[in-house]
């Protein structure tokens, strides 16, 4: 089950840089263009695959009848699953039929 440690701190990593693609959508801290294309890419792009991927893959495991537990820490768990959350939030937020109207 090493992979699966693998894939939960890249998921864990790309969570990260999702909250600080957030933060630079918002407050536009950084003015360096390259430095922010690489924060978006890794947070949006991948992000977007590896999150959900990694949280199916804990649910495959907890069916499977093995306890996660013994395999990924608990903080690692409980913090992508947060990061499942905050993905989700983000992408209803902006397919909201009234984020659009001004």
């Amino acid at each position: 089950m090493r992979w699966l440690l693998f894939l939960s701190r890249l998921a864990f990593i790309c969570g990260i840089f999702f909250l600080l693609s957030l933060s630079v959508a918002i407050w536009e801290w950084t003015h360096d263009e390259a430095f922010s294309s690489t924060i978006i890419i890794i947070g949006y792009a991948i992000g977007l695959l590896v999150v959900p991927v990694t949280v199916l893959c804990y649910l495959g495991v907890i069916i499977a009848g093995k306890k996660l537990n013994n395999f990924i820490p608990r903080w690692l768990v409980i913090a992508n699953i947060i990061f499942l959350f905050v993905l989700l939030f983000y992408i209803f937020y902006l397919n909201d039929p009234y984020y659009h109207q001004k």
